[in-house]
C-alpha cells in the first residue's frame, strides 16, 4: 500500500533533512525501506549509530514497527519505513524557511546547547510552546523546528513535553 507523507508546514522539513544527514542514517533508512529490519540486525551492521538512527526515525514517525519472531526466546522489534513517498506544498515566507533550514543545519554542539535550554524551560511536565518561545527569544517556527529535531521532546497539541525514556 502506498502511504504518502504530506508536508504542509516548514518545520516538517527538519526531520526529513536530519534523517539523511550522516552516511549511516542514509544507509539505515535505505535498509528499512527495502525490508523489515530488527534493532539487532541494524546494530550488528552499523553499530550504536545505526541503533540511534532507528530511535530517531521512530520519534520522527518515519518508520512503523512490528514484533518479529527471530527464533530466539523473545520476539524482536523490527522497523520499516512508513511512507513510500513525500508530497510538499513549498510556498513559505523566507523568514520561516530560513529558521527551518538554520535549525536543521546547525552543528550538533550548537543544537545541544539550545536543546538543553528548551528542556530546562519545560521541566518534567512540559509547557505551552508560546511561553517557551517567549522565554528563550525564539520565533515559533524556530522553536517548532528545534523540537522536531529532538528525540528528547515532542509537541502534544500546543504544548511541548519531554519524552519519557522507555
Amino acid at each position: 500500500m502506498n502511504k504518502i507523507k504530506v508536508i504542509n508546514e516548514p518545520s516538517e522539513l527538519v526531520p526529513m533533512l536530519r534523517s539523511v544527514d550522516t552516511p549511516i542514517k542514509r544507509e539505515v533508512l535505505k535498509e528499512v525501506t527495502l525490508e523489515w529490519r530488527t534493532v539487532g540486525e541494524i546494530e550488528e551492521k552499523y553499530g550504536q549509530e545505526g541503533k540511534d538512527a532507528l530511535v530517531f526515525f521512530e520519534k520522527m514517525k518515519l518508520v512503523e514497527t512490528r514484533w518479529l519472531s527471530t527464533g530466539g526466546n523473545y520476539p524482536e522489534k523490527s522497523y520499516h519505513t512508513y511512507y513510500t513517498s513525500f508530497s510538499m506544498n513549498a510556498q513559505w515566507p523566507v523568514y520561516e524557511i530560513s529558521d527551518v533550514l538554520a535549525a536543521a543545519m546547525m552543528s550538533n554542539e550548537e543544537y545541544s546547547v539550545l536543546e538543553e535550554k528548551i528542556l530546562a524551560e519545560l521541566g518534567s511536565a512540559g509547557r505551552f510552546s508560546g511561553d517557551v518561545a517567549e522565554a528563550l527569544g525564539l520565533t515559533s517556527t524556530m522553536l517548532k523546528s528545534l523540537v522536531r529535531r529532538s528525540v528528547r521532546m515532542d509537541y502534544r497539541g500546543h504544548r511541548i513535553e519531554p519524552i519519557k525514556e522507555e
